[in-house]
């Protein structure tokens, strides 16, 4: 059974009730393109799709660019079939911060997940001095700064070198991703004074203090040395042009009204610098269904439009209604998977033979399974009608004991 999704939102500045604002428009779409490392793997979002309020981007996981190897690492990538959701509206959190927790903390326009600053792994399992992950995993990065976990998630910590031109210090730099509070992501390059004009390389306002003695922790050492740690960084004010979330409030090419904003964070040379991603917490409003060990499988249950970039040329009123139905015969639950080339706000009903209704399912969408509880009916043949607009299916299903 597959699954596929990602949302998104974005924007101070956007008419969100009719514009295909960047939290829209930002996503790399594919439909059939595979990873040229891994040729089973489909690649990037494979749909976007929009309310008012929100969108809604259905990913693998997986970049269009080579991927791999990973010295050290055994794990191997896999499509994660996402669907995450975010907020077109972000608002500021003035309340208690929501921190970023381990995981994915947000998603690159490519469908690829962002990490946080952490490998999760703290000095002697203390819970006190926790392992800055580019450190200690580095070593094991490919050649885009990219590498999976045990799920096969695969994942960028720092800044994603083959997403964008990250040599390009003379433009301001594309929105490479979102967060999870719906504030976008850009590149390491920025308007020097937050509005317009010359364009500088971001910098973060985190600096390395390590002292010969870290209060319960290990003494500096070839094996600890300065900066392998995520306490060895504090915070100055004013230290650089980015606030303790590794963002700042500013005007980007996208948002000529202004907006909150992240950005990566890299040196001259390129390298990585720390927090590198966004950090410690989030700016704004963070929505359920995106975060922590189960997050990412948001089910839609409103009217939607579906986003068709240019790239892919495929117009909704031409799509029909195309899925998967299994098992069929049924014992107690079937499933139904909508294609990411189906029509979307698709309204299912289930009559039994007599043609009495008995089931609706209302606003399904492509790139979901839903599951379809014939345990509560008694055997016999039911039909399943799959309407959306002008375009209808009918599923015949045999229920069996």
């Amino acid at each position: 059974m597959r699954k596929l999704f990602i949302v998104c939102s974005v924007a101070l500045s956007v008419n969100i009730a009719s514009a295909q604002g960047p939290e829209v428009t930002s996503w790399i779409q594919n439909t059939t393109a595979t990873n040229p490392s891994y040729p089973s793997l489909v690649t990037n979002c494979q749909l976007v799709q929009y309310s008012a309020t929100e969108v809604y981007v259905s990913c693998t996981c997986i970049p269009g660019y080579a991927i791999g190897p990973w010295s050290g690492n055994p794990n191997t990538p896999a499509n994660q079939n996402f669907v995450f959701k975010f907020t077109r509206s972000p608002q500021h959190n003035t309340g208690i911060a929501t921190a970023i927790g381990l995981g994915h903390t947000g998603v690159w326009t490519n469908g690829v997940s962002v990490f946080n600053v952490s490998d999760a792994m703290s000095y002697n399992n203390a819970g006190v001095w926790y392992r800055n992950a580019y450190f200690w995993e580095g070593g094991g990065f490919d050649a885009c700064l990219g590498h999976p976990q045990q799920q096969g998630e695969y994942h960028h910590h720092v800044s994603p070198k083959c997403l964008y031109d990250d040599t390009d210090s003379t433009h301001h730099s594309p929105i490479i991703g979102y967060a999870f509070d719906g504030f976008p992501i850009y590149g390491a390059y920025g308007y020097a004074n937050g509005t317009s004009g010359a364009i500088k390389r971001m910098t973060s306002s985190y600096v390395d203090t390590t002292t010969n003695l870290r209060a319960n922790g290990p003494a500096l050492s070839s094996t600890y040395p300065k900066g392998c740690f995520i306490q060895d960084f504090k915070y100055v004010t004013g230290l650089g042009d980015l606030d303790d979330h590794n963002g700042r409030l500013c005007v980007t090419p996208e948002y000529p009204g202004g907006t909150y904003a992240y950005f990566v964070t890299i040196d001259n040379n390129l390298n990585p610098v720390f927090p590198y991603t966004p950090y410690g917490s989030y700016y704004g409003l963070v929505q359920t269904g995106n975060t922590g060990p189960t997050g990412g499988h948001v089910t839609i249950t409103e009217t939607t439009t579906v986003y068709t970039s240019v790239s892919t040329g495929i117009e909704e009123a031409n799509k029909g209604i195309k899925f998967e139905f299994i098992p069929n015969p049924v014992q107690n639950y079937a499933y139904i998977y909508f294609t990411p080339d189906s029509r979307n706000n698709i309204i299912g009903s289930l009559y039994n033979s007599t043609g009495q209704l008995v089931q609706t399912i209302e606003n399904m969408q492509p790139s979901i399974s839903y599951a379809l509880d014939m345990t509560i009916y008694p055997e016999g043949i039911y039909f399943l009608n799959l309407v959306s607009g002008d375009k209808k299916v009918v599923q015949k299903i045999v229920k069996v004991k």
